[in-house]
């Protein structure tokens, strides 16, 4: 029996429907949408369809939906193209139909997560078929906006890539702040193994090569490689022999990530995917 893992399932709604419900919040204020209020009679039905204006991948619909129906449980949300799809310039994502007004109210904040979502699981997909015939996978990073980081993590799986550590409790890494203030490598890593329990794994990051000999010798399970040019991520290769799982981080661009990748490094990760990334133009087009 062949198990197919789905790892674009979204977060649970217990996550990502409260930054929805705020975000209505935010644009509703006081008064409501008082210009679809005013402009549309109350009982005027309307469709209307979410089409990508540029091709991409898409993410985000999840979010769309929730704020339809947080906004009006009435409104039919129909997807075409679920989150994960690739679209092409035109194609239709979703169509809405129902309240007129409701629908225009829920409007900005369905397209201010849809276009930064499918933004990142664009940048990510790019980058994974960048990398398509090495063994390296394509990671993301702890640089989200605060609040959304499960769905800016949800939108990265939707790219194709995966996902680094969600938080500051779920993986230890020792980076060169935490080297300098414990005294070094060695003190850092012996007082996690001190208090961790034995689920928790142990990354230290890296920037030169001896740096590297020395967290091999004390057996931490990842090892980050920060800014090393490819020359120096081959050596890094040599050197660990498989002891660690290496991932590599820093100038991951489309034009670098191939090079980056045929190192024969485990992990490349990328803050730009969440941070950086462009905004994919989707819009909302009314039917006649």
């Amino acid at each position: 029996m062949t198990l197919s893992l789905d790892f674009t399932r979204p977060p649970s709604a217990l996550l990502f429907e409260p930054v929805v419900r705020a975000a209505l919040e935010e644009d509703l204020g006081r008064a409501g949408d008082i210009t679809s209020q005013l402009t549309i009679p109350a009982g005027k039905q309307a469709t209307a369809k979410f089409v990508a204006r540029k091709p991409g991948r898409i993410a985000g619909l999840i979010c769309a939906e929730a704020a339809f129906r947080l906004v009006d449980p009435s409104v039919k949300f129909e997807v075409s193209l679920p989150d994960g799809s690739d679209a092409a310039a035109g194609a239709v994502l979703a169509t809405v139909s129902g309240s007129a007004r409701s629908i225009l109210t829920a409007e900005r904040v369905a397209l201010n997560f849809l276009g930064p979502l499918s933004g990142t699981a664009t940048a990510t997909a790019a980058l994974v078929k960048a990398v398509e015939g090495t063994n390296a996978r394509i990671v993301c990073t702890r640089k989200t906006l605060p609040g959304l980081r499960a769905l800016q993590k949800y939108a990265v799986r939707c790219g194709g890539g995966f996902n680094h550590r969600f938080g500051l409790d779920d993986a230890a890494m020792v980076k060169d702040n935490h080297v300098q203030a414990a005294g070094g490598i060695g003190a850092a890593v012996a007082r996690l193994r001190e208090g961790l329990g034995h689920m928790v794994r142990i990354e230290v990051e890296v920037d030169r090569l001896e740096q590297l000999e020395e967290a091999l010798s004390l057996g931490v399970d990842r090892i980050l490689l920060d800014n090393m040019s490819p020359d120096d991520l081959r050596r890094a290769v040599a050197l660990s022999k498989g002891k660690a799982v290496l991932e590599a981080s820093g100038n991951v661009t489309l034009a670098t990530v191939r090079a980056i990748a045929e190192t024969g490094v485990d992990y490349i990760s990328s803050g730009a995917i969440t941070h950086s990334a462009p905004n994919l133009d989707i819009g909302l087009d009314f039917q006649d």
